[in-house]
């Protein structure tokens, strides 16, 4: 544990709880003691609790215990073949967004399909990535690798214990070193899965097979994953498997976004009464704001998040229209959602290409431009650890009250994008950005229709999962109004500094 940090009752039990399922499969953090795994030995537990009850740092703790005490962190971009019979542990997330997430607090993780997926190197590039991960030599005549670029390569991977990032530093692309991608065939050994309330059965049997010792680390108050009847895969575990977190850890001053995330726990309030609550701590905290309308700079990295799909379709028109963006092309900056891949079986080796680097259904990415060839586009993809793809394209837009969407340009298969200045809340699950914005009359309606999910309000699990996307401040929009933008579509907080902070006060329009 580190030094100053004291941990509450709960995270003391659940610390010993998984300290005690590490010990029975070898690993002793008690005395740094690893044993060869067992392989007739298989185990999962799950540590869940609310947002703020210190399950991230419980996760985060852990992981540095794990790595003192000389187990290898696989990160899904390169494994070295020499040290294959060490003990080792994964951090893996559903999304980009999720693993972005925990890497910003310095917990290296990857998705789960970087893992399940892993990259063929070409082997002159190989002998670099060995000597970078420390199983091999400094590598002497790499053909177009000076040794002035070979050590920026060593002084990245020393900061950042990036395979990849290393050797784009050195002057590579990645198609310079991966050849491809395959299905991982060796199981690993030890796994620990964050925003575990996303997972569905068959991504849960996948994790089973590759890891005998799973940890999931998930929030009970989510939103399930669509079609497993309202229940996540931790509550299937024996109850004797699952430690739950009660306390709520609040920052030195009380956070508000989260106080009125746990309101929503209290079975007396109805949603007039909720509503009151947002207004009143917006009165006394600037990170609650009372909005009037959408505000548009924002959904350019920040998606406004809706319940109907309806009303998704009408906020991205309306703001493809205030932005003057035209029907038959898309303009650099318009945000996008990877909505799955159209690839024919045969194209497997592609599919595992795009899925690797970040094209997973759920996806947010950026539109940089046209790609070299029709239908190709160059993307930014949120979170990822190498954001810049060109991929075939096929982008849909859909338009109110009609049935198939318009699409701009296509290629004849490759990842399909849905626009993504909107989101469903059931899809921003996993991700968190700065500021958020929730469209209330969407949860006014579905609270109005008494809908139930796992005997709860539907309304109230999402505005949960909603209010908890955002981690510095939270905009409860109130009226179908959007504001008029300030700037432009740009690209150029992808490629320096981030913009400077956004106003409120810009003029306004009907949508709808």
């Amino acid at each position: 544990m580190s030094q100053d940090l004291i941990y509450s009752d709960d995270q003391a039990a659940a610390h010993d709880a998984v300290c005690a399922m590490l010990k029975s499969a070898g690993i002793s953090l008690e005395d740094d003691l690893l044993m060869p795994p067992k392989a007739d030995k298989s185990q999962v537990m799950a540590v869940t609790g609310k947002a703020g009850s210190g399950k991230t740092l419980l996760l985060a703790e852990l992981y540095r215990a794990l790595e003192e005490a000389g187990v290898d962190i696989v990160s899904g971009e390169y494994e070295s073949k020499k040290r294959k019979d060490k003990r080792s542990l994964a951090i893996l997330a559903p999304t980009n967004k999720a693993a972005s997430v925990l890497r910003l607090r310095g917990v290296p993780a990857t998705t789960i399909h970087r893992i399940l997926y892993t990259p063929v190197y070409d082997p002159e590039y190989e002998r670099i990535a060995e000597w970078l991960a420390g199983s091999g030599d400094r590598p002497v005549d790499v053909e177009g690798l000076t040794d002035v670029a070979l050590d920026r390569a060593q002084a990245f991977y020393a900061k950042n214990k990036s395979i990849p990032g290393a050797l784009a530093a050195a002057g590579l692309r990645g198609s310079d070193f991966i050849t491809g991608w395959k299905r991982r065939e060796e199981p690993l050994d030890i796994g620990f899965v964050d925003e575990s309330s996303m997972l569905d059965d068959k991504q849960f049997a996948d994790l089973k097979e590759i890891f005998p010792t799973l940890l999931l680390f998930g929030d009970p108050a989510q939103l399930a994953p669509v079609g497993q009847s309202g229940t996540m895969v931790f509550e299937k575990l024996p109850e004797e498997r699952v430690m739950n977190l009660n306390r709520i850890f609040r920052q030195e001053a009380d956070n508000p976004i989260l106080d009125l995330a746990h309101a929503l726990a209290d079975p007396d309030i109805g949603f007039e009464q909720f509503e009151r609550m947002v207004e009143e701590a917006s009165k006394r905290d600037p990170r609650v704001v009372w909005g009037q309308r959408v505000e548009v700079d924002l959904m350019a990295r920040s998606p406004v998040l809706v319940w109907r799909n309806a009303t998704r379709i009408r906020l991205i028109n309306a703001y493809r229209n205030v932005h003057g963006a035209p029907e038959d092309a898309l303009v650099e900056g318009e945000p996008l959602i990877c909505d799955g891949i159209e690839l024919p079986l045969k194209h497997r080796k592609k599919r595992l290409d795009l899925e690797a680097r970040g094209l997973i259904k759920g996806a947010q990415v950026v539109y940089l431009g046209a790609g070299r060839k029709p239908g190709f586009s160059r993307l930014h993809v949120m979170g990822a650890e190498d954001p810049q793809v060109s991929a075939a394209s096929i982008v849909k837009i859909e338009k109110p009250d009609e049935e198939e969407p318009f699409i701009p340009f296509a290629a004849r298969m490759g990842a399909t994008f849905l626009h993504g200045a909107a989101v469903t809340i059931h899809k921003a699950q996993g991700s968190q950005w700065d500021t958020v914005q929730v469209f209330a009359p969407d949860l006014y309606a579905a609270a109005r229709m008494g809908r139930m999910e796992a005997g709860q309000p539907l309304w109230k699990r999402l505005a949960y999962v909603a209010i908890t996307r955002a981690q510095d401040r939270l905009i409860w929009v109130v009226r179908n109004r959007l504001s008029k933008p300030t700037y432009a579509l740009n690209v150029d907080d992808l490629r320096a500094a981030p913009v400077a902070a956004l106003t409120l006060d810009a003029t306004e329009e009907e949508f709808g």
